[in-house]
């Protein structure tokens, strides 16, 4: 049963990967026009640009896992 449970956790298309990695650019975003409310100014702009940064570094590690895994 355990294993079950685990595979729907489990990344194994790039399909999926870009649904997470959707997910996550959506997040990353409204998270960065909070920082926009919250700092006004440079300081959330930087924040705001911050936000898809950790995104596209994470999508690469996922999207790469995914290749590294077939060959």
């Amino acid at each position: 049963m355990w294993p079950r449970i685990t595979r729907l956790f489990t990344i194994k298309t790039k399909f999926e990967a870009f649904l997470v990695i959707y997910g996550l650019g959506l997040g990353a975003a409204e998270r960065g026009v909070h920082y926009l409310q919250v700092y006004p100014g440079a300081e959330g702009k930087m924040l705001f640009a911050l936000c898809p940064v950790a995104v596209f570094m994470a999508g690469g590690r996922i999207l790469h896992s995914l290749e590294a895994e077939r060959g």
